[in-house]
């Protein structure tokens, strides 16, 4: 394929991308993440990922996006606005923003598999895979190398001009394409906000989580009865993920709310005070929450943390 051709399918794919209501597009060559296996490799071996088996399996999937798809040349790396416009109430246990609306998995899987239909109507046979945040590939790293921001203090990706409250998704595919230059700049400096506002001190050195500390982790991924007693107090009052590393971020200053429909804050999200979380049922639950990214811990483990809160209220 000539420069000027693959310079026109790029162009093309950026176009339905911020159609499709992608904030920004870039492009990777796909290639094996050396560097990243070995600080994969490094993370795991402390033990950060607690009890998140999954993220010790497929590691050479992790790691090399043509194992994933054969035969790919070009990783695709596009990010998806979610912050909103709305407030939680100060009565409220804290849920975090990305799971406010609908579960964005539904939501963006939609728009990957229109994106690759269009690539294929305009350009021809192209094979192609899409992922959002549930499959082995490490989505931070392929932002960075498509030229879309940088890794913060928290382990969050940074663009210069939206911050960091957005989705990442990928697109591999086997179609040739003009790699965009990576993003080769830190602009933290000596800022170190997030490390020192993390209520459980997860975030152990710049750029590095441990996981097993993280009130995401505690509040969704621990699978166990109970929260840890000695953690309650820790938790801040969030009942669902934490946001705080993002919230006192100062680029996060340049968040703008999101203009996605899906994405519309769930109402009891916004206004139940703990006292009424505690009165939810089961049924009610699974009716209010059927589409929402909080129904990953199921009432039965929400009704956990709302306890934690409770004890931590005591």
């Amino acid at each position: 394929m000539s420069s000027t051709a693959a310079e026109y399918n790029k162009q093309l794919i950026r176009a339905e991308a911020e159609r499709l209501g992608f904030m920004a597009c870039g492009v990777a060559a796909a290639v094996q993440l050396d560097d990243d296996a070995r600080r994969l490799e490094q993370w795991l071996h402390k033990g950060y990922q607690g009890t998140m088996q999954y993220m010790e399996r497929h590691f050479d999937l992790r790691t090399d996006p043509r194992k994933l798809v054969p035969g790919a040349r070009s990783v695709i790396t596009l990010l998806m606005n979610y912050f909103p416009g709305e407030q939680q109430a100060p009565e409220a246990p804290g849920v975090a923003k990305y799971a406010w609306g609908t579960d964005y998995h539904y939501v963006i899987r939609e728009k990957l598999n229109e994106l690759l239909a269009t690539i294929q109507t305009h350009i021809g046979a192209v094979e192609g895979r899409g992922f959002v945040d549930s499959a082995p590939v490490l989505e931070r790293s392929w932002a960075v190398r498509s030229g879309l921001g940088w890794v913060g203090k928290n382990g969050n990706l940074l663009n210069r001009h939206a911050g960091s409250f957005f989705f990442i998704a990928t697109l591999i595919t086997d179609l040739d394409l003009p790699a965009d230059p990576p993003f080769s700049t830190d602009h933290c400096g000596t800022c170190t906000q997030c490390i020192d506002a993390c209520p459980t001190d997860a975030l152990v050195s710049p750029t590095v989580v441990d996981g097993s500390k993280c009130i995401s982790y505690l509040t969704i991924e621990l699978k166990d009865a109970l929260i840890p007693q000695d953690m309650h107090s820790s938790l801040d009052g969030w009942m669902f993920g934490c946001d705080v590393c993002q919230d006192v971020c100062p680029w996060n200053r340049f968040s703008k709310p999101h203009t996605e429909p899906h994405f519309t804050p769930i109402p009891q999200i916004l206004n139940l005070s703990l006292g009424e979380w505690e009165q939810m049922t089961e049924a009610g639950f699974n009716e209010i929450f059927r589409k929402s990214p909080m129904k990953r811990s199921k009432w039965k483990g929400i009704m956990r943390n709302v306890g934690a809160l409770r004890s931590a209220d005591k």
